[in-house]
């Protein structure tokens, strides 16, 4: 840990933050992930800025006290102060590094800023397996290649976990005769992952990225080069492309039930949507919605025939069968209006509601690659079984894969072929 980085309790608050001119907060909790991955990062760039604001550390739980009046709730939370003035942006969770330096600039000026960025050092980092995403099927991929003895390191523009993390229940996964949350689920493969002796960078941006001479830039300044890379970037929730849906984000539309569905609490939310993740989503919303309105655009679902008998079964479920969402009206704070039109008959009716959930399917995270990959009809990468794409030495796995299903167990099975084919090809090289 950077010798400039001072661990404060709330005693000192006042005369180490608030009297003290610049100052940079982190409220950390210990066996926190988001925090692990904010460590590394708040250090070297404690070095960078660190004569010109003072780095401070503070325990969130041993001063709860201090982080209740602060409203500071999860951890990591950053804050920024300028002479006892909060500043900037609040930021928590899997925090990337351009956030904290795009704070960290307001405190300095623009010329100086300019200095001491020019001081930064770049670093190099060679590894043999370079896995780019960290949902189920790059950290399966990292187990066996790190039990394996390979260096390996995980890169992730988020925290590990991928789509999973945010996955209310699991209850398909081998292994738990009980449902677990996804969280958790994911959490345990990280934590095996990390013991086999996997490196993770999470919460990065990749700045650039060279599939031909295998390696990425990180955050501006890593150079990782890899002697075979896996793509694992998962998927993303498809967009509808109605009116209201981009301006909306965040204020009454949401593709994250287990994310947001607590903050409609005996209201009338309306679900897009019908195959398995709208259908399940619904029947999770239900634990709080009083109401829950699927709007579907074909005449039966497509959900597996057991989410299907739960929905049909629950008296909060209501059906709209062969409509689509023309535009998303939002009066006040939140979207409380849904047009949609009648395929049959082409009228079109407003659906009143408090809230609106999208589950129309998944795209795959691959817009700035995928030109050099052979991609299948739909935009997903094709593979041999070996799980080989077209380019030397670069593999794929998981939802940016073409193939019949996506699931957890899917990607897994993708990241353990992958993982297995890769140790016996450098065997031989």
């Amino acid at each position: 840990m950077s010798e400039i980085i001072k661990y404060i309790n709330s005693k000192d608050f006042e005369t180490e933050v608030l009297k003290s001119g610049k100052v940079v907060v982190d409220f950390y909790s210990t066996e926190c992930p988001p925090c692990e991955a904010l460590a590394s990062k708040f250090e070297s760039l404690a070095d960078v800025y660190g004569k010109d604001i003072k780095f401070v550390k503070i325990h969130r739980q041993e001063n709860r006290d201090l982080a209740i009046k602060l409203g500071v709730s999860s951890s990591p939370t950053l804050l920024f102060y300028d002479n006892g003035n909060m500043v900037g942006s609040r930021i928590s969770g899997g925090i990337k590094r351009s956030e904290i330096v795009e704070n960290l600039e307001l405190l300095v000026s623009p010329e100086r800023a300019k200095e001491l960025k020019s001081g930064i050092e770049t670093t190099k980092t060679e590894c043999d397996v370079l896995i780019i995403g960290g949902g189920p099927a790059g950290l399966s991929a990292a187990i066996y290649t790190a039990q394996a003895k390979l260096n390996t390191i995980v890169v992730d523009k988020d925290l590990p976990g991928g789509q999973v993390k945010v996955t209310h229940l699991v209850s398909n996964y081998p292994g738990f005769s009980e449902p677990i949350s996804g969280y958790m689920l994911m959490h345990y493969m990280a934590e095996q992952a990390k013991s086999a002796g996997a490196d993770f960078r999470s919460a990065v941006d990749i700045t650039e990225m060279n599939l031909t001479d295998k390696f990425i830039v990180i955050d501006g300044y890593e150079t990782i080069t890899a002697k075979k890379i896996i793509i694992a970037t998962g998927s993303s929730p498809r967009p509808l492309s109605v009116k209201g849906e981009l301006e909306y984000k965040g204020q009454g539309i949401s593709y994250c039930a287990t994310c947001d569905a607590k903050f409609y609490d005996g209201k009338h939310v309306v679900v897009i949507g019908g195959g398995n993740s709208a259908i399940e989503e619904s029947l999770f919303i239900t634990k709080f919605a009083s109401k829950v309105t699927i709007i579907h655009q074909f005449d039966k679902l497509q959900a597996n025939k057991l989410a299907q008998e739960r929905a049909f079964a629950n008296p909060k479920i209501e059906f709209m069968f062969e409509y689509e969402p023309r535009e998303f009206i939002k009066n006040g704070s939140t979207v409380n209006e849904v047009l949609v039109e009648n395929l049959n008959t082409h009228e079109m009716s407003t659906v009143h509601c408090d809230g609106v959930f999208i589950f129309a399917g998944m795209i795959p995270n691959i817009s700035e690659i995928k030109q050099f990959f052979e991609l299948d009809n739909w935009g997903y990468i094709e593979t041999d079984a070996d799980m080989k794409t077209n380019l030397k030495d670069i593999y794929a796995i998981g939802d940016v894969v073409s193939k019949s299903f996506r699931q957890i167990t899917t990607a897994t099975s993708d990241g353990t072929i992958a993982a297995i084919a890769i140790s016996k090809a450098l065997e031989k090289e």
